[in-house]
């Protein structure tokens, strides 16, 4: 059985950091791409980054590309997303995403999905 845990989320200032966590279980963790989306009322979920099953690249959208970075901790099938200069249009659930290839994960073809995390970014 596959689970994506995240955790970190919570209420934060604006210019304010946070870091989420995604722990994976039942798959295999070197061979899977890994990745965070996020999704508001009334909008459809957007994708934000990714790390390539091959550890060889990563992907961000251009509305956090120089204020987040994504992480993957191998040894502990975790992957991270470190989120600096919060702004209030960051407030969204975020979720943890897996996925064949980090190039599918941009697409939004994902095999699977945690249950989400609230950030909350006040102005």
């Amino acid at each position: 059985q596959v689970q994506l845990a995240e955790s970190g989320g919570g209420l934060v200032q604006a210019g304010g950091s946070l870091r989420l966590s995604c722990a994976a279980s039942g798959l295999t963790f070197s061979s899977a791409a890994m990745g965070w989306f996020r999704q508001v009322p009334g909008a459809e979920r957007e994708f934000v980054s990714a790390f390539s099953q091959r550890g060889s690249s990563t992907y961000y959208a251009d509305s956090v590309e120089g204020r987040f970075t994504i992480s993957r901790e191998y040894a502990k099938n975790t992957v991270y997303l470190q989120m600096n200069s919060l702004k209030p249009e960051d407030t969204a659930v975020y979720y943890c995403a897996a996925g064949s290839t980090g190039i599918r994960l941009r697409l939004g073809i994902v095999n699977y999905w945690g249950q989400g995390t609230q950030v909350t970014v006040s102005s």
